[in-house]
């Protein structure tokens, strides 16, 4: 009786092999598998696409992050070098904004800790009230919102330098006024910095680069009240493609 037992469990066997081994290889070759069964693809249920990152092309040379040399919230002197070999975004904020800039911290947070095993990865933020924005309000602004990556900098300086390197090192507005609200104005945009220190992005269908990332939306939500969307699932696919290279 066992031996016939056993006889019918090594004809299955043969059967499962013969009847869905081939089919499974079919699929693979026709990059039939499904994206959910792709694990190797994804991190925090985001995937690494194929199509490759475009280069900032200013004045036919590859545009690269300016120089840049200002102290961050443990009173350390950070510079554009000690990212390079670290794949990272750019942002503009102050710790007293009330309108776009919670937004932008609390999508880099989620970005963070979705980035917790590349030690590679890291963000730099400059503020534009460096006036206020001290060594110490940002040491604070750092441990309110569940900072913890050591290549997140919240950096303060000079002022000059400060709206110089973002309205022309990386064209992202930047001003000061008491008409503004809060008292300053500046765009609620990313950009995506390489190893190498190449500003990288992606391109629209027409070949032009899309140079931002928008950081005003939040990354729960598909559309904001002004039906633009999220692009926070973007920005990790992109940062997992460089830091992948």
């Amino acid at each position: 009786m066992k031996k016939n037992k056993n006889i019918i469990w090594y004809i299955l066997i043969i059967a499962f092999g013969l009847i869905f081994v081939p089919l499974i290889l079919n699929r693979l070759k026709s990059n039939d598998i499904v994206r959910s069964e792709s694990r190797s693809l994804k991190v925090d249920n985001f995937e690494n696409n194929a199509i490759p990152l475009s280069f900032l092309i200013i004045n036919d040379k590859k545009k690269k992050v300016p120089q840049f040399n200002f102290r961050n919230q443990n009173g350390r002197l950070i510079s554009n070098k000690d990212y390079l070999g670290k794949v990272y975004v750019i942002e503009f904020f102050f710790t007293t904004c009330t309108t776009i800039c919670p937004i932008m911290t609390n999508n880099l947070v989620h970005v963070q800790n979705s980035f917790t095993s590349f030690p590679e990865f890291g963000i730099a933020s400059f503020s534009i009230n460096p006036e206020y924005d001290s060594v110490e309000i940002l040491k604070k602004y750092e441990i309110e919102n569940g900072i913890t990556n050591p290549n997140w900098n919240l950096m303060t300086g000079n002022r000059k330098e400060i709206y110089k390197l973002a309205n022309e090192g990386f064209n992202l507005y930047t001003a000061a006024s008491p008409d503004f609200v809060d008292g300053f104005e500046h765009s609620g945009y990313f950009a995506l910095v390489d190893k190498e220190g190449y500003i990288r992005c992606r391109s629209d269908k027409f070949g032009n680069p899309q140079v931002y990332y928008k950081g005003s939306v939040d990354y729960k939500e598909k559309l904001d009240i002004n039906g633009e969307s999220e692009e926070i699932s973007i920005l990790k696919e992109d940062l997992l493609k460089l830091l992948s290279e």
